[in-house]
């Protein structure tokens, strides 16, 4: 069996710098993940999609930032159960967790933190008749990797932020991008629906709305689609590529049957001290839980992961007091004893 001081399940951006948040404290961490990698939708589904919100980082791709939020925890030796999905939880008399995956594996912990994202997921696609003919033959739910579109003609039909984003991204790269949505306004962010904008003025983007994709055509790969307007005739527009980005259709899984208060197929939440559930011990972070006011974004995640350890910490060492240290007096003190000063200045300023 696995031990440890918080069991996080979900490995995604939340999860991994929850581990760093906890490490601070000294508290140890081990994350259980379906998928074989960590990293969650960010590896998963679009590791290659340039991120615009993350602090100091005025673009980075969503597998970069994979990359350095696990440079930055691996200082604190997490372990990890990937491939695993987590199956069932059982709370033990000393009020810890024992929490068992799908393939048998067990993991004990006084404090469990779910940072599962949307959970388990799947794309939700476009009422076409003939759409799974042409599956991985031209039509495409999601973008691992730009460079297959490259100098080819791309139709994407969507009307929120990675149908914005993913156009513009991908007009730099593909030969002709046309962005299709059903109604003149966009559900993104105001600067990406500019800069669409922009470049539909620049015939980088060719943006056609309101309209729908009705059919697909083609022999054995997508040749074209059909595009039709309110009150006009369709037009067949020729491409190599559809990509519907509707968004993902999310599930919680065996999560759902923990006794856990479940709104909206989102965990509920305290916000107001540390984002703990309706089961003591029991914390839920990032985009899987919900309370008033949440916004479903990666920086927010970040904000409750650090909350959620301060609280776990006084949950692992009842009655114990810690003092909050700022890690630029303080450096960063690893599991093995090694510790990262902070520079001299900065210390004798503070003092």
């Amino acid at each position: 069996m696995i031990t440890t001081d918080i069991l996080i399940i979900g490995a995604g951006p939340t999860g991994l710098f929850t581990v760093f948040e906890a490490g601070l404290l000294k508290l140890k961490c081990h994350l259980i993940d379906a998928l074989p990698q960590a990293g969650g939708q960010c590896s998963e589904l679009y590791p290659k999609k340039p991120i615009y919100d993350i602090p100091a980082y005025p673009e980075i791709l969503a597998g970069d930032l994979t990359d350095k939020l696990l440079e930055q925890c691996k200082q604190f030796e997490p372990g990890f159960t990937l491939g695993e999905r987590a199956e069932t939880i059982e709370k033990q008399e000393d009020g810890s967790f024992i929490v068992t995956t799908n393939k048998g594996t067990q993991h004990k912990a006084p404090v469990v933190a779910i940072a599962g994202g949307l959970g388990s997921f799947e794309p939700r696609k476009p009422l076409l008749d003939n759409i799974s003919d042409y599956e991985d033959c031209g039509v495409e739910y999601m973008i691992k990797e730009p460079e297959i579109y490259r100098n080819k003609k791309v139709v994407i039909a969507g009307g929120g932020d990675s149908a914005l984003d993913w156009s513009i991204f991908l007009s730099d790269i593909a030969s002709e991008v046309t962005l299709i949505h059903r109604r003149n306004e966009f559900r993104g962010h105001l600067d990406s629906v500019e800069k669409v904008q922009e470049l539909k003025n620049l015939g980088k983007i060719n943006l056609i709305t309101p309209a729908e994709i009705t059919a697909i055509n083609g022999n054995g790969k997508v040749e074209n689609v059909e595009v039709t307007k309110k009150d006009e005739e369709p037009i067949l527009l020729e491409t190599d590529h559809f990509i519907p980005l509707f968004g993902l259709s999310p599930k919680l899984g065996p999560i759902a049957n923990w006794g856990l208060e479940i709104e909206k197929n989102a965990i509920k939440v305290d916000n107001s001290l540390d984002y703990q559930t309706n089961i003591p011990g029991i914390y839920a972070i990032g985009d899987v839980n919900t309370y008033p006011g949440k916004l479903k974004l990666i920086l927010c995640g970040f904000h409750e992961a650090t909350l959620m350890c301060q609280s776990a910490y006084q949950i692992i060492n009842p009655g114990k007091r810690y003092v909050l240290k700022y890690t630029t007096v303080a450096g960063v003190d690893g599991f093995d004893g090694t510790r990262k000063e902070a520079p001299k200045a900065v210390v004798k300023a503070i003092n």
